[in-house]
């Protein structure tokens, strides 16, 4: 059934007033027609069964048939760090990190970030189209954050200011804690995982993650792809804290 996110003002009684870009969508791509079914999600966790009503040019109304909790949102939340890639590979870590499980993700720069963009707030809002997209298609109950491109620095404190959360970096040169040893002593219900560029982290980075309460991991003896290694890791804690 065709999925569509609202915000909470386009709901009001028995009807959603769905507007903007998923007007046309609903009317030239899909060709729905009063009497179809929809999925209408409010952000919020809540799907909505709904039947078109009316269609116009600018907008679509529904009648809401039902409501539940989406089921599709672990209790786990998933917040990834990624150091800036090169070329499209942010777009492809956004989609399935989104698809996986993620509620935020944030582009970082490192010391050895090759990409440092001058348009960030482009592509800030690129990625976060692509991650409305993804949370469409796989029906999440939420449109997982894409935070402002921040600095090394500025990742290591909100890491280190979420006190409720499990800190991880993945670090090449980490011989002895193992990701799955961290995770199953966890009892947390955050994680936030800092995922280096391509060239990983500089060692001095990992040196002050360490001095900041960031357990440098292992993924073991393999070296994974910058667009890699962040599905790696949250496929992990999913499989380990969440709902697989």
């Amino acid at each position: 059934m065709p999925r569509f996110f609202v915000d909470s003002e386009q709901l009001a009684g028995t009807k959603v007033y769905i507007q903007g870009e998923d007007v046309k969508h609903i009317s030239k791509v899909l060709r729905l027609r009063a009497g179809d079914l929809i999925t209408v999600c409010d952000k919020q966790k809540t799907d909505y069964e709904c039947e078109v009503a009316e269609l116009s040019s600018d907008r679509v109304v529904c009648e809401i048939i039902d409501k539940h909790p989406n089921r599709a949102e672990a209790e786990i939340d998933i917040v990834l760090y990624q150091g800036m890639p090169k070329s499209d590979k942010m777009d492809y870590i956004v989609q399935k990190c989104v698809e996986l499980g993620a509620v935020k993700i944030v582009p970082v720069i490192t010391k050895r970030a090759v990409s440092r963009p001058s348009d960030g707030e482009k592509k800030v809002v690129r990625w976060q189209k692509i991650a409305a997209e993804a949370a469409k298609q796989c029906g999440r109950g939420i449109i997982p954050e894409i935070g402002d491109i921040i600095s090394f620095d500025e990742a290591v404190l909100c890491m280190q200011n979420d006190a409720d959360a499990l800190n991880l970096m993945p670090y090449e040169c980490e011989g002895d804690k193992k990701l799955r040893d961290i995770l199953v002593a966890c009892g947390k219900k955050r994680v936030n995982i800092f995922i280096g560029p391509e060239g990983g982290f500089d060692d001095m980075e990992a040196a002050v993650a360490r001095n900041k309460g960031i357990a440098t991991v292992t993924l073991g003896p393999r070296i994974l792809r910058t667009e890699t290694a962040p599905l790696a890791v949250i496929t992990a804690v999913m499989y380990e804290l969440g709902d697989w």
